[in-house]
């Protein structure tokens, strides 16, 4: 329940952006180019959408139950590592649907007044997209509980025996949840979504078709070959394949004649360091600090961080999802250790005293 003081003054609209001042050393066109690069990509629709296979499928069937009952979706709460697409497949729902949709995240939505100023501006159907749910606060959650089940605002205003309590009606709207840590929601929050669903990584075919793509929509002149040996290294997600083929093509236009091949995205990449498994020099400096620092592991999480003056939140969201997926390192009760596939990725022999504990 929200607790509005009655001296304060709230504004339940969303304020517009204030105009802000451009630089005049930026040309109006790349300025352009940069704000509508992201969504210039993103797939409208799931003939477009590449990938999550089982998860369009389900969804196809959602939609269309939705418009037959023509009432709105479920709620939905969709889980992964980032960049597998959960703020694209959300676009998809509402293009689908012919709704528009709210984007916003859950570290932003500080204070009551936030959410409620969102939830009041919704229109019937329309559907509100929160990224890093789990990072919402107590207060905000409760807002959310009735707004959810029952499509209800429950506020209270004034203080003690002045307090009354308010129940405003909501439109009924669509609540897509996005998360890389479904296990820090609340039970209450996570019983509240009718749909649940993990994404997964990509294949390297799942990749190479990204790459191409992209590749198209930007004006990238690239082969299949050259799209392959991108995705190879895009550690399953399209967020990283999608910035690669950016850099890999600005070699190509400086360096060789433009195309984007097998030996150019292989030798451009190679420049960026990243490997022939998609680490780049953090994650590569992180398996071999366990290796040489710690005897392999195990080692806790908050030294590894403070060791390569990284964020914990860092070490654990960006590289373990794939060094994991990878089998290049494992996580146990007592820390983090490099598997016998991490030593041999990093050309190092395994101690004897090591093997014997895999």
């Amino acid at each position: 329940m929200a607790i509005i003081s009655d001296n304060e003054n709230i504004n339940l609209g969303i304020k517009k952006n204030s105009s802000v001042k451009k630089n005049p050393m930026i040309k109006p066109e790349n300025n352009e180019y940069d704000k509508t690069y992201e969504n210039s990509i993103r797939p409208k629709d799931f003939d477009n959408y590449i990938g999550q296979s089982a998860l369009k499928e389900t969804l196809k069937i959602t939609l269309e139950a939705a418009k037959l009952r023509e009432k709105p979706l479920d709620h939905m709460l969709f889980y992964g590592p980032p960049g597998l697409g959960k703020t694209t497949i959300a676009g998809v729902i509402a293009s689908q649907m012919g709704v528009e949709i709210r984007i916003t995240s859950a570290p932003s939505l500080e204070r009551p007044r936030d959410i409620i100023g969102i939830l009041m501006s919704l229109k019937g159907g329309e559907i509100l997209f929160i990224d890093e749910i789990h990072r919402l606060n107590k207060v905000a959650e409760e807002i959310l509980y009735p707004a959810m089940e029952d499509f209800t605002l429950d506020m209270t205003t004034g203080k003690s025996q002045t307090a009354k309590t308010l129940r405003v009606p909501l439109p009924k709207f669509t609540l897509i949840g996005a998360t890389t840590k479904a296990g820090e929601l609340s039970g209450p929050l996570r019983d509240r979504f009718g749909i649940i669903h993990r994404l997964e990584f990509y294949t390297i075919r799942e990749l190479t078709q990204v790459v191409m793509r992209t590749a198209g929509i930007l004006d990238i002149k690239i082969n299949e070959q050259g799209a392959e040996a991108i995705a190879k290294r895009s550690r399953g997600t399209p967020r990283i394949a999608n910035r690669l083929v950016k850099r890999v093509s600005d070699f190509a236009i400086v360096k060789y004649d433009g195309i984007i091949t097998e030996d150019v995205a292989n030798k451009s990449l190679d420049i960026l360091k990243i490997d022939e498994f998609g680490l780049d020099t953090t994650d590569r400096a992180l398996l071999d600090l366990i290796i040489n620092k710690y005897d392999g592991g195990p080692v806790g999480i908050e030294t590894i961080a403070a060791a390569l003056s990284e964020d914990v939140r860092t070490i654990e969201d960006v590289c373990e999802p794939y060094l994991l997926q990878a089998g290049l390192l494992q996580r146990t009760p007592r820390g983090r250790k490099v598997s016998p596939e991490g030593y041999r990725h990093l050309g190092m022999k395994m101690p004897s005293e090591q093997q014997t504990l895999f």
